[in-house]
C-alpha cells in the first residue's frame, strides 16, 4: 500500500440467518447457572433446529453476570426522525444488572437490543411476545416454556470469532438468537435454513467444482469485530473489525448451468489481483449428521462404561459421538446474490447489493496480523514471515477457464 493512500475501514455488512423447523431439545440443550473460575454465572441455549430431511442446524444463545460484583449491560437508544421511533446506535449507555427489568429504563432502548420471544399462546390463541434485554433470562424462559418438536422461526446473527491459535486465521461460526418464535408452517417441505451474508471476493476466489454436490468453492472473506483476547492469561484490547477467510459454496442451476456460468462472471469474478467485490449474497444453510457413519465400534471406552452403567442409552452416545465428529457436515451453499434497497419513498428502488470500489486488497485486516502488532509493540519475538494473507483450502481456476464449460462437467 502506497503511502499516499488511507486504508478503507472494515464494515460488517449482512450476517444473519433464518431457520424454520422443529425443536430438538436434549440433555445438552441448556446449561443453567454455570459458574466459571471468575464468578461469572451464564445461562447457555445450545438448539437444534431439525429443517427437515436430517439437515438439523444448532443455535446459541446465552448471557450472565457476576453475583459478587456490579454487572452491567450495554445497549443504545432510540431517537425520532419524522415522528417515527428509530434506532439511535451513537446513544450508548448501560444499564445495571438489577435494573434490567425497570419498565422506564427499557422504554428508552433501542427495539435491537432486546432478544423477542414468541412461544407461548393466550386465552385467544394467539402468540404473544416476551422481550429480554438479557440472554441470561431470554435462556430461562426458554427452558420453562419451550418443548421438543414444537415448529418454530429462528432468527440470528451469523458471528464469526478466532481461533485460539494466534499464527492461524482459522474461524469459528456461531449462529447467535434474536428471536425464537412459533412457526405457522405445517409441512415439513416449508422448512427451511436460509442465511444472508456479506462477502469480501478477491481474483482467487472462484475455485473448483464439487461433482459430488454440484456446487462451485467460493473462497471469500467476512468482516467482523473483535473485541478482547487473552494472551498469556491476560486480557489485550483489539476493538476492530477483522477480515476472516471462510469458505462457501455456489449452487449450481441443475438444469440450466449456463445461468450459474453468467452469475459467476458477472457478480464473482474479480480480474485484478489489487481489486476487492463486495458482495451480499443469500443461500441455504446445511448441517447434516456426521458423514461417516458412527457405530458401537466408533464410541470411546469410557463412553461405553456409562451406557453400561445406563447412564446413556447406545443411541444417545452414538449421536453424542456423531455431533463431536471433525466430519460433521457444515456448509454455506450460496444461492444467488442478495437484493437491498436504495433510496427514500417514491425513490426507492431494488437493487443488486454489490460494489466494486469500496475496499482494495490491501484493506483486508486479519486476526493473525493485529496479533502479531501486539506482540510487536511488547518486544516479543515474532515470525517475520507475514502469513495473514493465506487463503483456507483456496482451489483456484485459471483466468480464462470457461466458467461454463467448467459447470456443465459438474452435471
Amino acid at each position: 500500500m502506497s503511502k499516499k493512500e488511507v486504508q478503507a475501514t472494515l464494515k460488517k455488512g449482512k450476517a444473519q440467518f433464518m431457520l424454520i423447523g422443529k425443536a430438538k431439545i436434549t440433555d445438552y440443550t441448556y446449561t443453567i447457572d454455570h459458574e466459571y473460575d471468575s464468578g461469572w454465572t451464564d445461562n447457555q441455549l445450545n438448539l437444534g433446529i431439525d429443517c427437515g430431511n436430517g439437515n438439523v442446524v444448532y443455535t446459541e444463545l446465552k448471557g450472565g453476570y457476576f453475583p459478587q460484583n456490579d454487572s452491567l449491560i450495554y445497549v443504545h437508544g432510540t431517537k425520532e426522525v419524522d415522528g417515527i421511533k428509530q434506532e439511535d446506535y451513537n446513544n450508548r449507555f448501560t444499564i445495571a444488572w438489577e435494573d434490567r427489568f425497570d419498565k422506564s429504563i427499557l422504554e428508552t432502548v433501542g427495539d435491537s437490543c432486546f432478544i423477542k420471544v414468541g412461544i407461548e399462546k393466550d386465552t385467544h390463541d394467539k402468540t404473544f411476545t416476551k422481550k429480554f434485554i438479557s440472554p441470561y433470562d431470554a435462556v430461562a424462559y426458554i427452558q420453562e416454556h419451550l418443548t421438543d418438536g414444537t415448529v418454530l422461526n429462528v432468527k440470528g446473527n451469523l458471528e464469526y470469532q478466532p481461533n485460539n491459535d494466534f499464527e492461524s486465521n482459522d474461524v469459528y461460526l456461531h449462529k447467535s438468537i434474536t428471536s425464537i418464535f412459533l412457526s405457522k408452517v405445517k409441512d415439513e417441505k416449508d422448512y427451511k435454513a436460509k442465511f444472508i451474508q456479506t462477502i469480501l471476493l478477491d481474483s482467487n476466489s472462484i475455485g473448483k467444482k464439487d461433482v459430488e454436490h454440484n456446487t462451485v468453492g467460493v473462497s471469500a472473506y467476512v468482516v467482523d469485530y473483535v473485541g478482547k483476547v487473552k494472551i498469556d492469561n491476560e486480557k489485550v484490547k483489539i476493538g476492530k473489525n477483522v477480515t476472516f477467510p471462510y469458505n462457501f459454496e455456489l449452487q449450481v442451476n441443475d438444469e440450466k448451468p449456463e445461468i450459474t456460468a453468467k452469475m459467476l462472471q458477472k457478480f464473482f469474478k474479480v480480474v485484478k489481483k489489487t481489486d476487492i467485490t463486495e458482495l451480499t449474497v443469500e443461500g441455504n444453510i446445511i448441517e447434516g449428521q456426521a458423514i461417516v457413519n458412527v457405530t458401537e465400534d466408533d464410541i470411546p471406552d469410557d463412553i461405553k462404561e456409562l451406557i453400561e452403567m445406563g447412564i446413556y442409552t447406545q443411541e444417545e452416545a452414538e449421536t453424542k459421538c456423531a455431533i463431536g465428529n471433525k466430519n460433521r457436515e457444515k456448509r454455506l451453499v450460496i444461492t444467488r446474490p442478495y437484493i437491498t434497497y436504495v433510496g427514500k419513498n417514491e425513490e426507492r428502488k431494488p437493487t443488486i447489493a454489490i460494489n466494486t470500489t469500496k475496499y482494495k486488497d490491501s484493506d483486508k485486516v486479519f486476526y493473525s496480523q493485529l496479533i502479531a502488532e501486539i506482540d510487536k509493540s511488547d518486544s516479543k519475538e515474532t515470525n517475520s514471515e507475514n502469513k495473514s494473507g493465506e487463503m483456507i483450502d483456496n482451489p483456484t481456476t485459471d483466468e480464462d477457464e470457461d466458467l461454463l464449460a467448467m459447470l456443465e462437467a459438474v452435471k
